[in-house]
């Protein structure tokens, strides 16, 4: 399998949920001996071309105001990237940021929108993933995210040392 350096771009959630998630993930990584890592979900992953990410964030936040996503409920696989995390319901505001992030950093790349937040990326066994996933609640019945990150990293993203070198390039709030 190819590995390239891409640039994968990021909403961030607000306060008090950024916390809630970012609690949860650094326990669990103590606990796994997993990395640590900022809570997000991915929207879009295109070339690694920095001046284009610079260019997409400022559209998303000139086009797009912060969002409300609802979580479905905790969710586990064998994927590294989704050993545990939280799935969103898609939405129309979703939809309409990673189009314009697409168009704006000029990327035709196909990225399957597919809405979680991860919360653990360690390879376990099935039984013990299902055990931390049936363990979180979620206390949220729409979790706000209010800025967008692109972040250089390697795709995909297979190890502890490939989440330990992702690199934040841009960073934009959105508008509420």
């Amino acid at each position: 399998m190819s590995r390239q350096t891409v640039i994968a771009y990021w909403l961030i959630p607000s306060e008090p949920a950024h916390s809630f998630f970012q609690q949860i993930i650094n326990d669990l990584a103590r606990r796994c001996d997993a990395p640590v890592f900022e809570p997000h979900v991915t929207i879009h992953v295109g070339a690694d071309r920095a001046d284009p990410a610079e260019n997409a964030l400022g559209d998303a936040a000139h086009k797009c105001k912060a969002i409300g996503l609802t979580p479905l409920g905790i969710d586990q696989s064998n994927e590294f990237i989704k050993t545990l995390f939280v799935q969103f319901a898609m939405s129309a505001e979703l939809q309409k940021i990673n189009n314009v992030i697409r168009e704006a950093a000029n990327d035709s790349a196909q990225c399957e929108l597919k809405p979680h937040l991860s919360l653990l990326y360690k390879k376990m066994e099935t039984a013990v993933r299902r055990e931390l996933a049936a363990s979180i609640n979620v206390p949220f019945s729409e979790v706000t995210f209010d800025a967008v990150k692109a972040v250089r990293c390697v795709s995909p993203t297979q190890s502890r040392a490939d989440v330990e070198a992702w690199h934040v390039v841009w960073a934009q709030a959105l508008s509420r």
